[in-house]
């Protein structure tokens, strides 16, 4: 079983690399972006306590998300594996899932990090923020202060994961299909 974590800043462009991957590998994707919004959407429990931090341009305590993400890999249990998109954000999280997948007889294979840099990641989002309806994308406050929260609590994961010889950064500025190649050459060659 391969199982990929894809992380990178907000806008950075994990979730239209994971359609490409998920194809080409046969993974399962879970973004905990989309599996926020389906509780959101359905006003689930969860999803209600999400909205709340959500709002506020946060990220979603660990308790939260891990649920959420838990019960998504149990309803795929014929999965060929899991691309992990936006989790884990801390090493609390990558913690939690490392445990999780444990009791499972499963592992992280490696991490790729999409690198871009904020000016360039701020106007994407802002442009995504005018067609997604998505309030967290078109205030640039939010956006920075999402950003702030990215650097003090995922950056981290960079050395978690290289201590275990699991991290690959790729360049994630260029055309869809030049950053697709350089994400496949990362998986092709694990």
């Amino acid at each position: 079983m391969t199982n990929i974590v894809l992380f990178g800043k907000p806008g950075a462009g994990k979730g239209t690399q994971a359609e490409f991957l998920k194809g080409k590998y046969n993974l399962t994707h879970l973004s905990t972006g989309d599996i926020f919004r389906f509780n959101i959407k359905n006003e689930t429990e969860l999803g209600k306590l999400a909205q709340t931090y959500i709002n506020n341009g946060g990220l979603v305590p660990d308790e939260v998300t891990i649920k959420m993400l838990q019960s998504e890999v149990e309803n795929n249990p014929d999965s060929a594996g899991f691309l992990f998109d936006g989790f884990p954000r801390t090493i609390a999280q990558a913690e939690a899932l490392d445990a999780f997948l444990a009791t499972k007889n499963e592992k992280i294979t490696a991490t790729v990090a999409l690198e871009a840099d904020d000016e360039i990641l701020v106007a994407r989002l802002l442009e995504r923020g005018k067609t997604s309806g998505r309030a967290d994308d078109q205030d640039e406050e939010k956006i920075r202060n999402r950003y702030q929260e990215y650097n003090e609590k995922t950056a981290p994961l960079i050395g978690f994961y290289k201590e275990q010889n699991k991290f690959h950064a790729v360049n994630g500025i260029g055309s869809i299909a030049e950053i697709t190649e350089r994400l496949s050459n990362v998986i092709d060659n694990l």
